[in-house]
């Protein structure tokens, strides 16, 4: 039986669970070495000159988020993932170093009803996993925080779970210096309120990364963030009157 995910990128991957269970089950050593070669020579001939090598460890790790995508729609149900590419956008930026030192790949939940982003970015030395709400248009923002300052019980005691805190510790991402417009610096949420964006986040060492069945760490930590994200699911779908927006 082959179920199909979109892959937003230069092509669309397939996942096929009629596939031996060994395949793709960790990322390669070559993948790690490629990496780390790359953050020392990060220069177009030496990229060039290694082009095949590239390819190789774009396909293990593609293999290896696909591998995570079957697994994790055990649980949750994906819309579509993108690989991203490892060229760097250079327009804006000081540092002209034309590659990105990692492979890296969002999982999109479906439907209205299933909100908050899963991430994975593979580095020489750390495997990133995670997930939540980066950079929320400011409506959703608005919407997240009304529902915090009437509700934030249900956030909280999810966030304090021991399956959510041992994996995560803390609710991470960038917060304003003082209280948004319409609530006091006093207020009893002011920690939760101040917040622009609301991530979960776990790292794993490269030996991690390359131990047997390493993909069903990652798909359990993204199936451990969903009862954060349906919270969050609630404060975005309905208004204050329990009516849908």
């Amino acid at each position: 039986m082959k179920s199909r995910i979109r892959i937003i990128g230069n092509d669309t991957l397939i996942f096929d669970h009629s596939r031996g269970s060994n395949a793709f089950d960790m990322l390669q050593q070559q993948t790690i070495n490629f990496l780390k070669e790359l953050e020392q020579n990060n220069y177009r001939e030496w990229f060039q000159d290694h082009k095949p090598w590239y390819q190789e460890s774009l396909a293990d790790f593609k293999n290896f988020a696909s591998k995570v995508g079957q697994e994790l729609m055990k649980s949750d149900e994906i819309d579509r993932m993108t690989v991203y590419r490892i060229y760097r956008d250079l327009r804006f930026s000081t540092d002209k170093t034309p590659y990105k030192n990692h492979f890296s790949a969002h999982f999109a939940r479906k439907g209205k009803y299933r909100r908050g982003g899963l991430y994975l970015e593979v580095f020489s030395k750390e495997v990133l996993v995670a997930g939540g709400f980066w950079n929320p248009h400011k409506d959703d923002l608005r919407f997240i925080r009304e529902g915090i300052a009437v509700d934030p019980e249900a956030l909280r005691n999810t966030l304090a779970h021991p399956e959510v805190e041992s994996r995560f510790g803390h609710l991470e991402g960038d917060e304003l210096k003082t209280a948004p417009k319409g609530y006091d610096r006093d207020h009893p949420q002011i920690d939760l309120l101040r917040k622009k964006q609301f991530l979960l986040t776990r790292i794993y060492s490269h030996q991690t990364a390359g131990k047997k069945d390493f993909y069903k760490s990652v798909a359990s930590d993204f199936t451990a963030m969903i009862p954060v994200f349906q919270i969050f699911t609630e404060y975005l779908v309905y208004d204050l009157n329990g009516e849908e927006r």
